[in-house]
């Protein structure tokens, strides 16, 4: 089966180029969102619109059609963060001609003259349903953002967000209808912003003002974070996190996650990271979301004890344990759930913990180490080094 997708620009069929508009007469059965459908003229063609939700009915209505011409409808480019993107991941590339258009990206770099390389790069963000808290990764001062997304309710929660977290003197561009006869631009700074909500096919350009961004080293300093002393400080999640070895597109599990800190860490080193923190406070569970939106972090907060709740959680690809490392079979169950080239890493600073990491190591093998961080400070009218407690990791890949 192969299945040929075409790029739209936002003034329909004029906008094609011939070679596109041939491939769409061709099709026996065009498949698309009715605003894509709508800028195409009768063709001859069956026209299906998508459903909703989407995916869950994708499979079967690709096994409908097999063996008729389908067409796909896509807006600009369709690779870029598109419907053809979802296809080539179920069908292969061999199965899936994609045919582009100027994606919306490209018309906004070039209405802003913003170069698409160096260090004037606008880091592209992509939202998704009504969390716009994934701005917040990309945002420090003098950077900027191309938000892109399908709500004209974005651009204001964007503004609200940036102007409660510090970011409030940002310069707002909102390009709405790109390409099209009534493409409208408004500007404005984050914490002026009073537009009514615009027209779903919108690109907001931030250029940031405010704090700077924080490094994309692990380790970030612990007043980073909200917490109430349960947080796994600087150094030593550092080391955690060069255990955990993060790759771009896995899940975490932060379990007894305290202040979240080392599931926003994992999180905000790629786009494509996520974590889920589990705790069993409530108040800590707020605030892990607090910290989680304030960097911009993909973090799912589970409020449960463990390993009671883990039986809920998708299957991760690495565990954190930071609390409740003695509970009877968490060690254990963390272990378990974890396929081949998965990584455990556990803390503890009780005999009790200790004791439970021995016993994992034992049986599963992996490394122990001791942490012990010393810090210079006052000691009367000279300087000595203060401890910090111990803390003790076993780490170990499958």
């Amino acid at each position: 089966m192969t299945i040929v997708v075409v790029g739209i620009p936002a003034d329909g069929w004029a906008g094609l180029p011939p070679a596109a508009r041939t491939e769409l007469t061709r099709c026996d059965v065009l498949l698309g969102g009715r605003r894509q459908l709508d800028l195409v003229p009768d063709t001859g063609a069956e026209q299906v619109p998508w459903p909703s939700p989407l995916l869950p009915a994708l499979d079967g209505l690709l096994r409908e059609y097999a063996g008729r011409r389908v067409g796909v409808l896509a807006s600009g480019d369709p690779l870029l963060s598109g419907i053809g993107g979802t296809l080539v991941r179920r069908l292969g590339a061999k199965a899936v001609r994609v045919v582009p258009s100027v994606s919306s990206v490209a018309l906004a770099r070039a209405r802003l003259g913003w170069p698409a390389d160096g260090a004037e790069t606008a880091e592209v963000v992509r939202i998704t349903g009504t969390d716009v808290s994934p701005v917040l990764r990309a945002a420090g001062d003098g950077g900027r953002m191309l938000v892109l997304s399908a709500d004209g309710d974005t651009p204001g929660a964007v503004a609200a967000l940036l102007a409660r977290h510090g970011f409030g003197d940002s310069r707002l561009t909102l390009l709405e209808n790109l390409g099209a006869a009534d493409e409208r631009r408004l500007d404005g700074l984050a914490r002026d912003w009073a537009h009514e909500p615009v027209a779903p096919l919108n690109v907001l350009a931030v250029a940031v003002a405010g704090p700077e961004a924080p490094p994309l080293t692990p380790g970030l300093p612990d007043d980073a974070f909200a917490h109430d002393g349960q947080l796994t400080k600087s150094l030593v999640r550092a080391t955690a996190l060069a255990a955990l070895a993060p790759r771009p597109g896995e899940l975490l599990w932060d379990v007894g996650s305290g202040s979240g800190s080392v599931a926003v860490e994992w999180a905000r080193l790629h786009p494509a990271n996520r974590a889920v923190a589990v705790e069993a406070r409530a108040d800590r569970a707020e605030r892990i979301r607090h910290n989680a939106e304030r960097h911009g972090a993909a973090v799912r907060v589970t409020h449960g004890s463990a390993p009671a709740v883990l039986g809920e959680l998708p299957r991760p690809d690495a565990v954190f344990v930071g609390g409740g490392v003695s509970e009877p079979g968490l060690l254990p169950a963390c272990h378990d759930v974890l396929g081949p080239g998965g990584r455990i890493v556990a803390h503890g600073v009780t005999i009790e913990a200790e004791r439970a990491l021995a016993e994992a190591h034992a049986a599963y093998g992996g490394e122990l180490t001791r942490l012990s961080v010393q810090r210079a400070a006052p000691l009367g009218t000279f300087t000595s080094w203060e401890p910090a407690r111990p803390v003790t990791q076993w780490s170990v890949r499958i």
